[in-house]
């Protein structure tokens, strides 16, 4: 490994987060979000463990490119693209890759149909329906024509899906309590309509943990797999560990006198005479540049704050003015040293977002690696 910065997925944690998934919605079935690259912890790697132990039913992915890399990798569990496809070539790419596609209205259930016929494939969808995240999906009074639409058209209607917008805060109870109702009116409209559909599926992460009305035939729990909760809010009735872990080293250490500045824009001082330690990471990794003057990183079990802006390829950090600290010494960016631990919550926090995109921000130029 020839690039000291290294993001490490805990395989064994993503299986006991799906394990405590399993447990906690019985017998339903499960799709597992690995979009994102598996929201920063690598689809692949991950969507082979969920594979080989049966710890989902179906994968999820945003783009074609996903579904195809997992094809590629030799992943053979149903897969089901979140949103539209945009154009024939992504249909018909889906439909050779034997991927699930999402319809959304009567242009996108005639496009992927028109494409079948062409190519002779059978085509699987699921109906997303808009039940008030006011993203995509059909209006729910149209659902029942949509998913007749969909047997008129020779495609195998799967599913029928939707969204909670405000599930993961107990404040969106009601909001949430209204999406359901809404869902639940749909289906029950379109199996009156064309019988019963396979999976009608509701859930994500936030609706695993906290509204089991909501869990339906199939749950698609995302960033919970990854042993973050969706809020800080969200009730914990799964306990999670967290699937990644991030370190670097340190790659330069100095003496900087009381009364001297560090980094661009001089906007951190020395208030004491104090070791500056310099850490070959930055924004161009995805260590965010929000943290500037704010984060702090873990070395021999301590928690030292960043000195300074985050730099696009370096760090600095103030390690005290009694630090024993040498080049090459672990530094610890997200995750356990010793009693002490940074959580993708703490720097979403810091960075005032989600612990979704701190994962999800691990460039591509960081070390990879995976253990169980």
């Amino acid at each position: 490994m020839i690039y000291p910065t290294v993001a490490t997925t805990h395989l064994g944690n993503i299986r006991r987060n799906l394990e405590g998934v399993r447990r906690r919605v019985g017998d339903r079935a499960v799709l597992a979000a690995v979009k994102a690259n598996g929201y920063g912890h690598g689809a692949v790697p991950v969507s082979r463990l969920i594979e080989r132990e049966g710890l989902a039913d179906w994968l999820g992915v945003a783009t074609m490119p996903e579904a195809l890399e997992l094809r590629q990798a030799g992943i053979g569990l149903p897969i089901l693209k979140l949103s539209q496809a945009l154009g024939d070539e992504e249909i018909e790419a889906a439909l050779r890759a034997d991927v699930t596609l999402t319809v959304v209205d009567g242009p996108t259930i005639d496009q992927v149909a028109a494409a079948a016929r062409r190519r002779r494939y059978e085509a699987a969808v699921h109906l997303k329906i808009d039940t008030g995240m006011r993203r995509i999906g059909a209006e729910p009074e149209d659902a029942a024509a949509l998913a007749l639409r969909c047997d008129e058209a020779g495609l195998t209607l799967g599913g029928v899906f939707s969204h909670l917008a405000v599930s993961d805060v107990p404040a969106g109870n009601d909001f949430t309590a209204e999406q359901v109702a809404r869902f639940t009116r749909a289906t029950e409209e379109i199996e009156a309509a064309r019988g019963p559909v396979e999976l009608r599926h509701l859930a994500a992460s936030a609706g695993v943990l906290a509204h089991p009305e909501a869990w339906f035939d199939m749950v698609r729990p995302g960033i919970m797999i990854y042993g973050s909760y969706p809020d800080a809010q969200t009730e914990k009735t799964v306990r999670l560990r967290p699937g990644l872990s991030w370190t670097t080293v340190a790659s330069f250490v100095k003496t900087v006198r009381a009364g001297e500045t560090v980094g661009y824009g001089r906007t951190w001082t020395a208030e004491r005479d104090t070791t500056i330690v310099t850490l070959p990471v930055g924004y161009g990794d995805g260590y965010s540049r929000l943290l500037s003057n704010r984060g702090r990183v873990l070395i021999g079990g301590r928690s030292c704050p960043i000195a300074g802006r985050v730099c696009m390829d370096q760090t600095m950090i103030d390690a005290g003015p009694d630090a024993d600290v040498r080049v090459g010494d672990r530094v610890t960016l997200l995750g356990r040293d010793g009693d002490e631990e940074i959580t993708a919550l703490e720097l979403a926090e810091l960075m005032g977002t989600i612990p979704y995109e701190v994962t999800c921000l691990v460039a591509g130029r960081v070390s990879r690696r995976a253990d169980d």
